[in-house]
């Protein structure tokens, strides 16, 4: 699997911006980061 960067992500419109309180534990896998509780 190839390494994917924040900017790359932004670059192709990945979506962001959920509060980290929301996420279900099943997507933890998916999920690439968190900052500021988003």
């Amino acid at each position: 699997m190839a390494v994917v960067t924040l900017s790359e992500m932004m670059e192709a419109g990945a979506h962001f911006g959920h509060q980290t309180r929301r996420w279900n534990p099943k997507m933890s896998r998916y999920i690439y980061c968190a900052r500021n509780g988003v």
